[in-house]
């Protein structure tokens, strides 16, 4: 089992306040990374409970939200619209039509498509899933000024078009770490 350091657990100096699950001190290189981590998982935890109480599992109701709002689409769309994988998308859809709120229907342009498209049951659904991400944004947000909701919003959307960079240009893991140990060792001349 890893030791952590007596630090471990707590937030940046001078905050004090204690993670939920202890920073191992191999992770002290990457606590964004961790803090990312934590708030993750607790965050999917809080949208499973949440939306099992509707009828749905997570990443359910985002393909969902999207049928709503563009109708109809085939399958390999939402696998693109939702930067997921086939397979996924392909056990997501059929767990969506086994509760009614999606069905198939063949291409009118495509005879070897079938178009996914929302039920009448689905719409009804849609008001308590508007609903749950409501409650979920108030139970991350708790506390928050606007100031503070904007500048985490824009902090978040910052991390995430640094990784969608990395990724497009390669991602390898080797190159960032590489990357960020020069950037340490150039900054302290």
């Amino acid at each position: 089992m890893t030791q952590s350091t007596p630090e471990a657990g707590k937030g940046p100096a001078g905050i004090g306040q204690e993670a939920t699950v202890p920073v191992p001190a191999a992770a002290g290189g990457g606590p964004v990374s961790h803090a990312i981590f934590r708030l993750a998982r607790l965050h999917r935890m809080f949208a499973g409970q949440l939306l099992r109480r509707i009828g749905l599992h997570p990443g359910q109701e985002l393909v969902m939200m999207h049928l709503w709002e563009l109708g109809p689409q085939r399958q390999t769309d939402l696998v693109r619209l939702m930067d997921s994988d086939a397979a996924t998308m392909t056990r997501t859809v059929r767990r969506l039509e086994q509760a009614g709120f999606v069905r198939r229907r063949p291409s009118p342009t495509d005879k070897r498509a079938s178009l996914i498209e929302p039920t009448a049951a689905s719409h009804a659904l849609r008001r308590q899933v508007e609903q749950v991400w409501s409650h979920l944004e108030a139970l991350s947000t708790s506390g928050l000024t606007d100031e503070e909701r904007a500048a985490a919003l824009h902090t978040l959307e910052r991390l995430e078009q640094n990784l969608v960079r990395a990724a497009a240009e390669g991602g390898d893991v080797g190159d960032a770490a590489d990357a960020a140990g020069a950037a340490d060792a150039g900054g302290e001349d």
